[in-house]
């Protein structure tokens, strides 16, 4: 049953990949208003909020966009950075969201803030940790059941991270629409971008569920 839920979910987020890579494509062909490229929208978005201190850089790769609260930067791949569209302003905007938010204190922020060393730590020993724990589970589970609580750290992690990045959206996408970035035209079309977006965090929340359910039935059943 877990080999079937897998490759489910595996499946799943292959075309949701897809299908948000193909949505991306076809926005990022659509010019948005007024010209702004994402390095536009980004400052505008930032300067309407109030925000002084955080720079807009570009980085380099594709889907590497993301805000750093730690060096204060909204980094912007190059697509995103020099480009106008509409793929660029809605991500670009949604980047500066998680800007707002380390701004305003959001309280799923600083807790995924706050988590993230556990994490890292957890991401880095848990599956060495799960493989010797089910090869000697029998002898000593406490090894397996370590494994599991680091995962759990991990899916945890994922779950919090759902409502920060939907409210990222909800925030680029006010915006956008207030300060008439986008139209009555290209705003459903931002609208979608983000939503394709948000799915990718979804199922990679639930593939983690299913994945540390599966770990405790192996934990429950060896030690039965």
């Amino acid at each position: 049953m877990y080999i079937v839920i897998f490759i489910g979910f595996m499946i799943l987020s292959l075309i949701i990949s897809q299908v948000l890579k193909s949505k991306f494509r076809k926005y990022s062909a659509i010019a948005i208003g007024k010209g702004y490229t994402g390095k536009d929208v980004a400052e505008k978005m930032l300067r309407d909020n109030g925000i002084l201190d955080v720079q807009v850089v570009s980085v380099q790769g594709q889907l590497t966009d993301h805000y750093n609260p730690e060096t204060k930067t909204v980094n912007l791949s190059q697509d995103v950075y020099y480009k106008s569209s509409i793929s660029a302003a809605a991500v670009a905007a949604h980047e500066c969201g998680h800007a707002v938010q380390h701004e305003e204190a959001y309280a799923f922020l600083k807790l995924r803030t706050a988590l993230v060393p556990a994490v890292s730590f957890a991401s880095n020993w848990m599956q060495w940790v799960l493989l010797a724990g089910i090869l000697v589970v029998n002898r000593f589970p406490q090894l397996l059941l370590i494994g599991i609580i680091l995962f759990a750290a991990t899916t945890l992690f994922s779950f919090i991270t759902l409502p920060v990045e939907i409210d990222a959206s909800r925030r680029a996408l006010l915006w956008l629409n207030n300060s008439g970035i986008t139209t009555q035209e290209t705003h459903p079309k931002a609208q979608d971008a983000l939503k394709w977006a948000a799915y990718t965090y979804v199922v990679a929340a639930l593939a983690s569920l299913a994945t540390l359910l599966y770990y405790i039935m192996i934990f429950n059943g060896r030690r039965n």
